[in-house]
């Protein structure tokens, strides 16, 4: 079971009506995380909050929140995930702005990313840093118990009238509340207004099975690239790996911006195939993954090239379909019917029978004979248990009288 603690914390406008929350990821030792580091180690956890329909249970239906970002969350390329209407980039105070990191951030704000400062202390050494970024920042978040009065009060004046919004930060008592107010700042956060509350949500078993499975429909469907972006994006870690692989290319030499770039570059084949290989090797914690992913492949080329010109791509996915079973405690069954693949696919998944049933059949024994090489060699080194498992599961019935 995935369990994911977020923290959020109500920002609230001149109004006193909640404009937005503050969301802060917590790792296995519950500390706070950004989200750079949050992808890294709990990418599936974090798309069962942030991108699924608990994010509306989280927020409310249009409240926006605030997510912590530092120079490698922008840098890696992983922060197509966020919903831009929803999410606002939080740039943490200590972020190492280099050139590169600059012109991601730029690169961000034109996307249509709303961009915030965290933590701005009105410090002249904190205005020096972040002047070439301020034509792009929407909301300052001005911390009211690190600036001196006197230097709160100029970059107040430096920013009215401006289209930069001010957030009074660390409001503690109704007098701070009153004070920040009558000043003119625009939002206010605090834990006189609204203390942090940690909630617990549940995600599903693998949610990255049934997503993928479906993104391969819409792909086969030939669903336009905006929707294939779209989907995509509902999976932090699936995004993450795809920017990953084009970067490690060899065949793309190029600076990725976007998920709409990399489904262009690589094409839909490759996507389809890319797809299905990460599904086997990134989507489980199946111990034989490994393996079962080389056969799978092996399976699949081998069905491709028996196949004739017009139909190798799809003995090519039969073949890799085929061996879904294998590595999944899901049924196949309830896979087939999540995402309705093509008919000729689903007769060899879910009853061997259709036009690669014979192909499929060459590839079995292929394997089966492969195998029982491998197990005759290494047979003294088998345990006992573990083939007994085996053969009960296989439907063999051992009667101990033989022994």
């Amino acid at each position: 079971m995935n369990i994911i603690n977020i923290s959020k914390q109500k920002i609230f406008d001149s109004r006193n009506q909640v404009y937005a929350y503050e969301l802060l990821f917590k790792d296995a030792s519950n500390h706070p995380t950004n989200i750079s580091s949050s992808l890294k180690g709990t990418a599936q956890l974090i798309a069962s909050s942030i991108t699924s329909k608990e994010l509306d249970e989280l927020l409310g239906t249009k409240t926006l929140a605030f997510v912590n970002v530092d120079e490698e969350a922008f840098l890696k390329g992983i922060l197509d995930v966020l919903d831009k209407d929803r999410f606002i980039l939080n740039i943490l105070e200590d972020i190492e702005l280099s050139e590169k990191v600059l012109a991601k951030i730029i690169q961000y704000r034109k996307r249509g990313f709303r961009l915030s400062l965290e933590h701005f202390d009105s410090s002249a050494k904190m205005i020096i840093k972040f002047k070439s970024l301020f034509n792009y920042i929407d909301i300052i978040k001005m911390d009211v118990l690190l600036s001196e009065p006197q230097n709160l009060e100029k970059v107040m004046a430096k920013f009215k009238d401006t289209r930069v919004k001010l957030l009074a930060q660390n409001i503690e008592t109704k007098e701070d509340f009153q004070l920040y107010k009558d000043m003119g700042f625009d939002f206010f956060q605090g834990y006189y207004l609204d203390k942090p509350e940690t909630i617990e949500i549940i995600g599903s078993k693998d949610p990255a099975q049934f997503i993928i499975l479906q993104l391969i429909k819409i792909i086969k469907d030939n669903n336009s690239t905006g929707e294939l972006e779209s989907f995509i994006k509902r999976q932090p870690d699936l995004s993450y790996r795809l920017v990953e692989f084009l970067n490690n290319s060899k065949n793309f030499d190029v600076t990725i911006g976007s998920l709409t770039q990399v489904i262009t570059l690589m094409g839909r084949d490759k996507l389809l195939r890319w797809l299905l290989v990460y599904l086997y090797s990134e989507a489980t914690k199946n111990a034989a993954s490994k393996t079962i992913l080389e056969l799978a492949l092996k399976r699949a080329e081998r069905m491709e090239g028996e196949a004739s010109d017009k139909l190798k791509d799809k003995a090519y996915l039969a073949g890799m379909f085929s061996m879904l079973s294998s590595i999944f405690e899901t049924n196949i069954k309830d896979l087939m019917a999540h995402i309705k693949m093509d008919s000729d696919i689903s007769s060899l998944v879910l009853e061997k029978k259709g036009i690669f049933a014979a192909s499929l059949m060459r590839a079995e024994q292929a394997e089966r004979e492969y195998l029982k090489k491998i197990m005759m060699a290494n047979f003294e080194k088998l345990n006992t248990t573990d083939l007994i498992y085996t053969l009960e599961d296989g439907g063999v019935d051992i009667q101990s009288d033989k022994f």
